[in-house]
């Protein structure tokens, strides 16, 4: 089993594919010259990815109506002027969280972003705190 060095430890590769097939979180990694290196691949994803759209420039797999805000994201995330954004959206009718976070190295230069998607229809549901305390106590 080949472990792969991390800041603040080692994981397996089995290891480290299961997290990422487990979470319900979609992550996607885009390049800093705005190619899709990566996606995670699990039963949660909202919105599919395939093999075909790793190498694609991350605008061919955005719907056009979105565009022109993932080009503005991209822009800013380039020119250094943001590091993040977090936006809501509605997605079947669920709301859905989408952020962007820019990947720098130490000297600050630009590697790419990832693009984290997670549906929080749960988090938002009327009663969440007394689910929440349900779920502590019955540790569901």
């Amino acid at each position: 089993m080949t472990d792969i060095n991390l800041k603040g430890g080692k994981l397996s590769i089995e290891q480290l594919n299961t997290i990422f097939e487990t979470i319900p979180v979609e992550f996607d990694f885009v390049d800093e010259n705005d190619i899709i290196r990566w996606s995670s691949a699990n039963r949660h994803r909202l919105f599919k990815r395939t093999d075909a759209d790793l190498g694609k420039h991350v605008l061919e797999v955005h719907p056009g109506h979105s565009q022109n805000h993932v080009k503005q994201v991209l822009h800013d995330m380039h020119s250094g002027d943001r590091d993040s954004i977090s936006i809501m959206i509605k997605h079947h009718g669920q709301p859905v969280n989408i952020a962007f976070y820019a990947l720098r190295d130490d000297q600050n230069k630009y590697l790419g972003c990832v693009e984290v998607t997670q549906d929080v229809s749960k988090q938002q549901a009327k009663g969440s705190f007394w689910r929440n305390i349900m779920q502590v106590l019955h540790k569901k």
